[in-house]
């Protein structure tokens, strides 16, 4: 079986995950890069990159969408499985209310442009392309339901998260009305050690690094603390991991639908910092309130964190915790990854 991927966002965290979990597979695999991505864009996949077939492309370009998938279905003619997936974003929350268009034009229709490239091809490759689109539990937003499933209305609090309901709705309506292999996989929070660097959960993690790196916090009066934004939201968090086999298990199914992934646990920004730093063998002491607390070391009583209301949304998502029944049960979805504490110690060993 010539098995053929094509991969957007193949630089990032999940995209370079899942490109070697399809290498292991056997699949022949496609990656979209950006013209201007630098060579440490590409230190995600540089000990694979000799496997994978690159191309530039930008999702608010049709012509080159449609040039690189022309390209894959020319170059492999007798190809039986063409699965594609979307995982190109600007994804970073905060930012995106900083670049509302861009983060639109990405998000929303970026996913537009290549489900009409699918729609226009000839019914014998189209009937052979699955398509996953990367939606979010950020669509969710001020939730409406506890747990969040996949019938849980949306309720978005960003740009980037109305961008996504849009993709994702979008999905559906080519999924129904053009009778395509559509599916959109509904994360919720995956990090690892691949995370994006500006991630809450990264910056935590490197900060924590550092600290573990100095001889001694009693003699260092230079450490400078960890800045943080609202430390008392809810996230429910996994490792990169694991989800992305759930996305490749998605499209293997008989038929099209939309998953939830979610460990089914949610924790505070706050104990994550706390868990992380316990890592190290620091306990934190929190004194204060709302923008004045602090997160102190017991022992030292070094500052090691505060709040900075920059980092502060305009539209704050207070809680999030999936319920993953769906794609434990249909697809047999089984984390290894089943606790925080294995995220957090995994996401240290770098």
């Amino acid at each position: 079986m010539n098995k053929i991927a094509l991969i957007t966002g193949i630089t990032g965290q999940d995209g370079s995950y899942l490109a070697e979990f399809l290498l292991k597979k056997n699949y022949k695999i496609y990656g979209i890069v950006r013209r201007n991505s630098t060579v440490f864009n590409y230190k995600n996949i540089d000990h694979i990159k000799n496997e994978l077939n690159l191309r530039y492309g930008d999702l608010t370009e049709s012509s080159s969408l449609f040039s690189v998938i022309s390209e894959i279905i020319n170059d492999n003619k007798e190809l039986s499985v063409f699965e594609i997936y979307n995982l190109g974003a600007q994804s970073h929350v905060k930012i995106s209310f900083e670049i509302p268009e861009y983060t639109t034009n990405v998000d929303a229709t970026g996913t537009l442009k290549l489900l009409d490239c699918i729609k226009n091809l000839s019914e014998n490759i189209r009937n052979k392309i699955r398509f996953y689109q990367a939606s979010t539990s950020e669509m969710y937003g001020a939730v409406l339901e506890v747990p969040q499933k996949e019938t849980t209305p949306f309720n978005p609090q960003s740009p980037y998260a109305c961008a996504k309901v849009y993709s994702h709705f979008l999905v559906k309506n080519y999924r129904e009305g053009y009778n395509l292999f559509a599916c959109s996989g509904i994360l919720f929070n995956h990090e690892s050690q691949r995370r994006g660097d500006n991630f809450v959960t990264k910056k935590v993690i490197n900060y924590v690094k550092s600290i573990k790196n100095k001889d001694s916090l009693e003699i260092d009066n230079n450490i400078k603390p960890l800045k943080m934004g609202n430390i008392n939201s809810k996230r429910d968090w996994g490792h990169a991991k694991d989800y992305i086999n759930g996305m490749w298990l998605m499209l293997q199914q008989d038929n099209p639908d939309d998953y939830v992934l979610a460990m089914g646990q949610t924790t505070t920004v706050r104990d994550f910092i706390n868990i992380s730093f316990l890592k190290i063998g620091i306990k934190l002491k929190w004194e204060g309130e709302g923008v004045d607390e602090k997160g102190y070391d017991e022992k030292t009583n070094t500052v090691l964190v505060e709040i900075n209301k920059k980092y502060f949304r305009p539209c704050e998502v207070e809680l999030l915790i999936g319920d993953s029944s769906k794609a434990r049960n249909k697809l047999g979805w089984k984390p290894e990854y089943d606790t925080l504490d294995k995220l957090i110690d995994d996401m240290l060993d770098y």
